[in-house]
């Protein structure tokens, strides 16, 4: 696979982790707060636990493919827990450039003033 396809990847999955989230966070409202049945959650909590670890296993293939530091691939694997954080990790990386696959030359570097 290449690396364009496994970062094309990565967004699919980071996104429908947030949507999961969202699904799960609604579920269990109407479980506990709505007093509504727990049907939501029962649909829910599979969905966004089996896109939980694709997230995780495509952040682990991608940090490896791209050559990520330690800390970027814990920052990634970290942000697989709060609700929502898969997508700001996702535009992070895009606007940081670890979401590039290079073409043999080096990701740029930023320079602190």
């Amino acid at each position: 696979m290449s690396s364009r396809t496994q970062v094309r990847l990565f967004k699919i999955v980071a996104v429908a982790e947030a949507f999961s989230w969202a699904g799960l966070l609604v579920g269990m409202y109407v479980k506990y707060v709505a007093d509504g049945g727990e049907l939501g959650v029962q649909i829910f909590g599979p969905i966004h636990g089996g896109i939980f670890v694709a997230y995780v296993l495509v952040t682990l293939v991608l940090s490896r493919t791209l050559r990520w530091s330690r800390w970027t691939t814990l920052a990634g694997l970290a942000c697989s827990i709060p609700p929502f954080a898969t997508l700001a990790f996702e535009l992070w990386g895009q606007r940081s450039g670890r979401l590039t696959p290079s073409s043999g030359a080096a990701r740029p570097v930023s320079v602190r003033a």
